[in-house]
């Protein structure tokens, strides 16, 4: 079950911002489109996922650390916003579990016998193509 972190809306700064695309008339009188920033140092999140965060080379976080997320899929300005919140939630949680420990595996004795049983036919197979000149 993955774990999720409540971030504090003051910790989030919104800016509505005029979208691109088609959306005749609408699109260049009102401002739908949503830019969330979210500094991640200044944050309020456990220490180890900050610094998975910062480490995770995401394109949305910038070198200072800021994550910002841009939404212009909805042409309400609420939806917008709330798709960003989802996004920046799924950010934060998809650092938030860590990776499984890679333990690492022998091969079986049988799997050693049968490739070396194979290696041997090859080599016969192979042996058998030489020529043998005797002069």
């Amino acid at each position: 079950m993955p774990t999720t972190f409540a971030i504090p809306p003051a910790e989030i700064e919104f800016t509505a911002i005029r979208a691109q695309g088609a959306g005749g008339q609408n699109v260049n009188k009102v401002s739908n489109a949503v830019h969330l920033r979210f500094d991640i140092p200044g944050s309020s999140l456990p220490p180890e996922i900050k610094a998975r965060l910062l480490k995770s080379g995401d394109q949305r976080i910038t070198k200072d650390g800021v994550a910002i997320i841009k939404a212009q899929e909805f042409r309400s300005l609420e939806k917008n916003r709330t798709e960003a919140l989802r996004r920046l939630e799924q950010l934060v949680n998809s650092v938030a579990v860590l990776p499984r420990k890679r333990r690492p595996t022998k091969p079986t004795n049988g799997s050693i016998k049968r490739r070396l049983a194979e290696k041997g036919r090859r080599a016969e197979i192979k042996a058998g193509r030489r020529s043998t000149s005797t002069d």
